[in-house]
């Protein structure tokens, strides 16, 4: 039995592919993601990120540790790395809440939050994508 391909029709969808926390989102030309179940927009790996830097600030304030230094040598990790991850419990709560919630904006990733950010509120929120 032979197919006959020359049938065959194309539907062109204009989407982009993005990894998040390991998971591969579809992102649709108006910038919403393509799948909006709850489970499917949640990134852990940024929710992960955002309580080691909430947590390593709780040690930092409680005088666990005394420098960013003490900090890093127990964890072993460098403490440029634990510098950036800390600068995320300075995110507004209405990102912070977003992330957890799974629903932040689709070009939201870890790589954008370990980046340099302005601490005003609001100038976060434009700076994220949250309008």
């Amino acid at each position: 039995m032979t197919l006959n391909t020359s049938l065959t029709d194309t539907t062109h969808i204009p989407m982009i592919f993005r990894s998040r926390g390991g998971k591969t989102v579809i992102v649709l030309p108006d910038g919403s993601r393509g799948i909006s179940r709850r489970e499917a927009t949640i990134d852990n790996t940024m929710i992960k990120v955002i309580a080691r830097g909430f947590r390593w600030q709780r040690l930092l304030y409680e005088g666990v540790y005394a420098t960013i230094e003490d900090l890093a040598a127990a964890e072993k990790i460098n403490p440029s790395y634990i510098s950036r991850v800390m600068r995320l419990s300075y995110l507004s709560p209405k990102i912070v809440e977003a992330i957890l919630e799974g629903n932040s904006p689709a070009e939201l990733s870890m790589k954008h939050l370990m980046k340099p950010f302005p601490m005003d509120w609001k100038k976060q929120n434009i700076h994220f994508g949250f309008n």
